[in-house]
């Protein structure tokens, strides 16, 4: 049994997949060809952008929408502490402090009263510049907008939706990734939309925005003439052979496997929920389910599951471990873990179970019976 399943989504897409692969390698154009430029053209126009600009991977998609926004030295970025190391990562490298901020323990997604904390908290220290929310759509539900988009509108702070995890997923049918000033996503193989390496995108609905990014992730180069840069930016491109790979994952993605992930995640939810606490989405949210994610009573109980679990060959994964602020990169903060509960308490009693839109059910009656079973 696989966690995700990438070769039973191949399996299914074969003829398709190895199809654009092998066109790509008769044009010979494997760098920014016409599949990345169809591929963009599709994202946007699902999502409901105007503009989408393919990149290397989800964490230079941060990366490059936060140098284009000018964001460096002396500036507040606030991002949920429970979530991948990128989310909070990029905006050091660009030399601004991270502000973590912890969770909705029932959502695993960021806390807007926390958000707000945070905010008045950095307000009246009064050494950095509050510039941008980074919401994270963990696990495949978006981030609670309703209440996040108006804290940042009140401080005057740009929205940046990191959207690795939430492709697909929406809120009463506005599509994750169409959120705040700009979104982000990856197409890392684990991802909702994955491909066979790296690969990302960022999401914007400003033409300048937009050209400013293309220009970004090609080392600065002017419109015109690429060997003219105007500024320092980075190389960060989707390869051809990435986006003649995702098109065809992209159509299956759309036509049939958001609604069969959600299958999946009831069948666990009717068998589980009698004992374990399972997922919650918000009511108008729909997940794409980037993982399904139980709690446990405690780390042992958690700990000791896991291992069951391996013993009947069922893989799992603890996502996450840890809090950003428990991370060696960030403990210089001297951030005590009294200030994010929610947070640490996840990382005791979370757990992960296998999760793809190809899992059977009879499948997942083998997982919950071993979960089940005393």
């Amino acid at each position: 049994m696989q966690f995700r399943d990438l070769k039973a989504q191949y399996r299914a897409l074969k003829p398709e997949i190895d199809a654009g692969i092998q066109a790509v390698i008769d044009s010979s154009a494997f760098i920014l060809g016409k599949p990345v430029t169809e591929l963009e053209n599709k994202l946007a126009e699902y999502v409901g952008r105007k503009h989408c600009v393919a990149c290397g991977n989800g964490t230079d998609a941060l990366q490059l929408a936060l140098m284009a926004w000018d964001i460096g030295p002396g500036d507040a970025v606030f991002t949920s502490d429970f979530t991948y190391f990128a989310s909070a990562g990029t905006s050091s490298v660009l030399g601004a402090i991270p502000v973590l901020v912890d969770i909705d323990i029932t959502t695993f997604n960021m806390s807007p009263e926390s958000l707000e904390e945070q905010i008045k908290r950095v307000i009246s220290e009064g050494k950095l510049t509050p510039k941008v929310v980074v919401p994270v759509d963990l696990f495949g539900q978006p981030a609670d907008y309703d209440r996040i988009l108006p804290i940042a509108e009140k401080y005057n702070l740009k929205v940046l939706e990191d959207g690795a995890q939430g492709f697909g997923g929406n809120i009463r049918g506005k599509l994750a990734c169409s959120f705040g000033d700009m979104s982000t996503t990856s197409f890392f193989p684990a991802k909702p939309l994955g491909c066979y390496g790296d690969g990302g995108a960022i999401f914007t609905d400003s033409e300048e925005e937009d050209a400013r990014l293309r220009s970004l992730r090609a080392q600065g180069k002017s419109p015109a003439d690429k060997y003219d840069n105007r500024e320092i930016g980075i190389n960060s491109r989707l390869d051809t052979l990435q986006a003649a790979i995702i098109l065809p994952k992209f159509d299956a993605f759309v036509s049939h496997e958001i609604s069969d992930v959600n299958r999946v995640a009831d069948w666990y939810s009717k068998r589980l929920r009698c004992k374990f606490v399972t997922p919650t989405v918000l009511p108008g949210f729909l997940s794409s389910w980037a993982q399904y994610t139980v709690l446990f009573d405690n780390r042992q109980e958690r700990d000791e599951m896991q291992a069951k679990l391996k013993t009947a060959d069922i893989p799992s994964m603890i996502y996450y471990p840890r809090g950003l602020h428990q991370q060696e990169a960030y403990k210089w903060m001297g951030l005590d873990d009294s200030l994010y509960p929610n947070t640490v308490e996840a990382t005791k009693r979370c757990l992960s179970l296998p999760m793809h839109p190809y899992l059977m059910e009879e499948e997942v009656d083998r997982i919950c019976k071993v979960l089940l079973e005393e």
